[in-house]
Parts: structure tokens; sequence; C-alpha cells
């Protein structure tokens, strides 16, 4: 007997709830190493982008995005977008120097 839609509309929200949050961590992860990084930039007086890495990081990226199946153009936005927040942490902790 199939599932009920309802029970199957659960527990796939669930599912979709869980890796909400496993991704929310592992960003929270993601950003503690990056500030980590725009500290040691800042000590350093190195500049809070770097154009090359960042061109390096979307080519591996859209390269894994297309083995996961998933749009690498998609994942070449995202990346572009935790980007620009670091890049802003970055530069808060160069100010600050």
């Amino acid at each position: 007997m199939a599932e009920d839609p309802t029970t199957t509309l659960a527990r796939l929200r669930s599912s979709i709830d869980n890796i909400d949050a496993a991704l929310m961590y592992m960003l929270a992860e993601r950003f503690k190493a990056t500030k980590q990084v725009g500290l040691l930039k800042a000590e350093h007086g190195m500049p809070p982008s770097d154009p090359a890495r960042e061109e390096q990081q979307v080519a591996r990226l859209r390269k894994l995005a297309e083995q996961a199946d998933l749009d690498p153009a998609f994942a070449e936005k995202w990346f572009n977008f935790v980007v620009a927040e670091v890049i802003r942490h970055h530069t808060e902790a160069a100010d600050r120097r």
C-alpha cells in the first residue's frame, strides 16, 4: 500500500529541514575558518580578496556541481554570494587594524 501523500510530504519536509540545519552549521564552520583567514590577512597587510583563488574555486565548485548533478551556474552564484560576505568580514578585520 502506498504511503499517504500528506505523510510523504511531511517526511520529505522533515528531511529538507534536517538538510537546511546541517547547511547552516556547515556555513557557520566555513565562516569561522574564513574569519581566521581574514585576521591573518589583516595582520600581514594582505588584500581582503584574492581574485586568482576565487577563480580557481569557481572552476572547482562548478566541476563538483556537475558531478553532484547540480546546476554549475547555481553553484557559482552561491559561491559569489558567500565570497561577498567573506570579503566583507576580511575588510572589517583589516579596518580594525
